[in-house]
């Protein structure tokens, strides 16, 4: 399997300096440059998964220690997906992105690892087929939807709710197709769809339609079950049913 690495060592400055208050912005030539090392960023990662075939993304918790409930569920998800010839997307760290990454690695399809460098978590984990490294969240995440059929959350912190809501944001205003959003771990997740119904949804702040864009499952199995679902509807080739 081929293996893409961006050999420019992203800054962990990077995105805090394009984001930083005007009145501290670079110079212009210096904001210039920094579009152009995005476009390239992005062109990268493009080129690099253009022919990745059916791919689902699996995000989850950083900090999720090997031996947990959910790591072992998390790895034997990415190994069943595989299997059936369907790519697994991380953010290449450890915790949850290592378990699913690990699953998936050289077991049928490609195991691709999103890397980011930061100032804590983030070690490339040594599960990868494909591991590219990103200077920008916003890039990273661009990658993490566009070559992706279906979305599965596992427990996590900010970053994986960061990510969960965006996703279903995109779903919600039509900006993507309407993919699946497939929440693993019902002790952890029904709290959540729960407060959607009862906060946001009775205060008129969301559609009623809006909670059922959620699929809230408990094994591995379960989740297989909806991707491949998924497939079947989108028409996806090469996924084994």
């Amino acid at each position: 399997m081929r293996k893409a690495i961006n050999n420019l060592r992203p800054s962990g400055a990077a995105e805090k300096e394009l984001l930083r208050h005007e009145q501290h912005r670079a110079p212009m030539h210096s904001e210039s440059w920094r579009v152009l090392r995005i476009q390239s960023e992005i062109v990268d990662g493009f080129e690099n998964l253009r022919d990745l075939g059916p791919a689902v993304t699996i995000y989850g918790s950083a900090r999720t220690k090997p031996g947990h409930a959910d790591y072992k569920k998390a790895e034997k998800l990415g190994k069943l997906l595989a299997k059936q010839g369907i790519a697994v997307i991380t953010g290449g760290g450890p915790g949850i992105m290592e378990a699913a990454n690990k699953g998936a690695f050289k077991n049928g399809a490609p195991s691709v690892g999103l890397n980011i460098e930061l100032p804590f978590e983030q070690t490339p984990n040594p599960y990868q087929d494909i591991s590219l490294e990103n200077r920008y969240f916003f890039v990273r995440k661009l990658n993490f939807v566009k070559f992706a059929f279906a979305f599965i959350y596992f427990p996590g912190g900010f970053g994986t709710f960061d990510e969960f809501f965006e996703v279903a944001t995109l779903v919600q205003t039509g900006k993507i197709e309407r993919l699946p959003l497939i929440l693993v771990g019902k002790d952890f997740w029904k709290p959540v769809v729960s407060w959607m119904e009862h906060q946001l949804l009775e205060a008129g702040l969301i559609s009623p339609e809006d909670p059922k864009l959620l699929q809230v499952v408990d094994s591995a199995e379960e989740a297989l079950k909806l991707v491949q679902k998924a497939a079947k509807q989108q028409r996806i080739g090469k996924v084994k049913r």
